[in-house]
Parts: structure tokens; C-alpha cells; sequence
């Protein structure tokens, strides 16, 4: 993975937002935790939090109402711990407190670039976060604050795909953006073999029937049951949240027929 040169700090003071026309006005951004770890490959690496954020705060900055949903596989990862003798219900649970340390690193990034942000957990737990509320996450959008739901969906057996399905539709948002570290959704992994090939479109029964790695079936089946599109990119191309949420053609997007 190939991380860019980071970005210096910019502020954005609250209250300066520009509106520009959007395709979508509030959307969810789905992150995974090994993006936070950059060359290092596990754990936190502040250049490459850095960077990101500053993405973030541009997209912010045009008026989107951003929210997120942030792995833990950069420091805890449940499935695979439970597959070596963990019982599962503890080692999700784990991976959900996972979520927590890494959303209150993005809230600091975020913070320093002044953009407003909250984290709110699905598990309780009021020094370090705000109980997930739905229409206080909805009150807080409005108002242009960045909303990082932590901690999946508070029970074990879930994904974070599947977190970030559940609160996009709860949260009323008009897309979920997938980000990655390729360019989109290919027929193999494209960082295995040089001849995979990358799809511009897909439906919800393609990514379910091919069973391409773009979210989780239950993730999927529920953005399908509900029309929600899924719109799947790389990350580590500067401008590129900018350009999903203006309806540039960027990645792959995965919708009905």
C-alpha cells in the first residue's frame, strides 16, 4: 500500500463550510482499522492518520454531512482470535473496543484540523464518548459535525460492514462509501495478480453471487433490501472522497439494476 506524502494542518474553523452541488448530501464512510496503520501494519500510525483526516476534512469542508464507521483489525481482530480458541462473543467484543481506540485517534486528527466531531459508542461508555442516540447522531450532522459511530453494533457476530449498513440507514444517508486501498471492486485481488480486472458497475446480486470482496452478505443484503448504493474507491488518491460525494465517476459503485 502506498501512502502519500502527508499533508500539512489547515485549519477549517467551524461555521465556514461551503455548500457545492453534491450527489450526495450525508453519506457514511466505511473504514477499515488497517488503513490507520500505514507501512507499519498494525496498530496507529499518526503520518498516515494525518493524511487521511485531511481528506476528510476537505470533504467536510464542501458541506457533506460525513459520518464513519472504523474497523479494528489494526489492533484486535475478533474472527480470527475466536478461530484460534477464543470464545467468539469475547473476542468481538474486544475487536469492538478496538473500534473505540481507533475512533478516538481519527476524533483527534479531525479535531486539529477544526472539524467538529463525535464519537458515539454503541457499548456505554460516557467518560470517553456519547451513548450512540440515533437522532442526536442525526442533530449532530446537521449541525456539521463529523459522526464516528464506534464500536459495530454493540453485539457480537457483526461486522463492521454490517455496522456501517445498519447506522447509513438509521442515519438516513444516501450512500456508504467504501474506502479502500485499490481503485475499486476487481475480479481477484488486484494486489496478487497483475491481470485482475476492475468493474466500474455491479449490482448487489453480482457482488452476492460472485461473492466479490466488497462488504459482507449480510452488509450487502441489507443496502440491497434497502437501495442503498455502495460506492467502493482508494483512499490513498488525494481528492478522491471529494469527487464520490460531487458524483464524479470514481471507483466502483454497486447499486440495483
Amino acid at each position: 500500500m502506498v501512502i502519500p506524502a502527508s499533508f500539512s494542518f489547515t485549519a477549517y474553523p467551524r461555521g465556514t463550510y461551503t455548500m457545492e452541488k453534491l450527489r450526495y448530501g450525508r453519506v457514511m464512510l466505511k473504514l477499515s482499522g488497517e488503513a490507520l496503520a500505514g507501512e507499519q501494519g498494525f496498530g496507529i500510525e499518526p503520518q498516515t492518520i494525518q493524511s487521511i483526516c485531511r481528506e476528510l476534512a476537505e470533504a467536510a469542508s464542501m458541506g457533506v454531512q460525513l459520518s464513519m464507521v472504523i474497523g479494528g483489525g489494526n489492533i484486535f481482530r475478533g474472527i480470527s482470535v475466536s478461530s484460534k480458541g477464543m470464545d467468539r462473543a469475547s473476542a468481538d467484543y474486544m475487536g469492538m473496543l478496538a473500534t473505540v481506540m481507533n475512533a478516538l485517534a481519527v476524533q483527534d486528527a479531525l479535531e486539529k484540523l477544526g472539524i467538529t466531531t463525535r464519537v458515539m459508542t454503541a457499548i456505554d461508555m460516557k467518560e470517553v464518548a456519547e451513548p450512540y442516540i440515533r437522532r442526536r447522531a442525526i442533530r449532530h450532522l446537521e449541525k456539521g459535525r463529523v459522526v464516528i459511530c464506534a464500536a459495530g453494533t454493540g453485539i457480537p457476530y457483526f461486522t463492521t460492514d454490517t455496522a456501517a449498513a445498519l447506522r447509513a440507514m438509521e442515519l438516513k444517508c444516501e450512500a456508504i462509501l467504501k474506502a479502500t486501498r485499490v481503485n475499486g471492486v476487481y475480479d481477484k485481488d488486484p494486489e496478487k495478480h497483475s491481470d485482475a480486472v476492475m468493474f466500474n458497475k455491479l449490482t448487489y446480486l453480482d457482488v452476492l453471487q460472485r461473492r466479490l470482496k466488497v462488504m459482507d452478505s449480510a452488509a450487502i443484503s441489507l443496502c440491497m433490501d434497502n437501495k442503498l448504493p455502495i460506492g467502493v474507491f482508494n483512499l490513498f488518491v488525494p481528492g478522491n472522497i471529494q469527487r464520490v460525494v460531487r458524483g464524479e465517476e470514481v471507483g466502483t459503485i454497486v447499486q440495483g439494476e
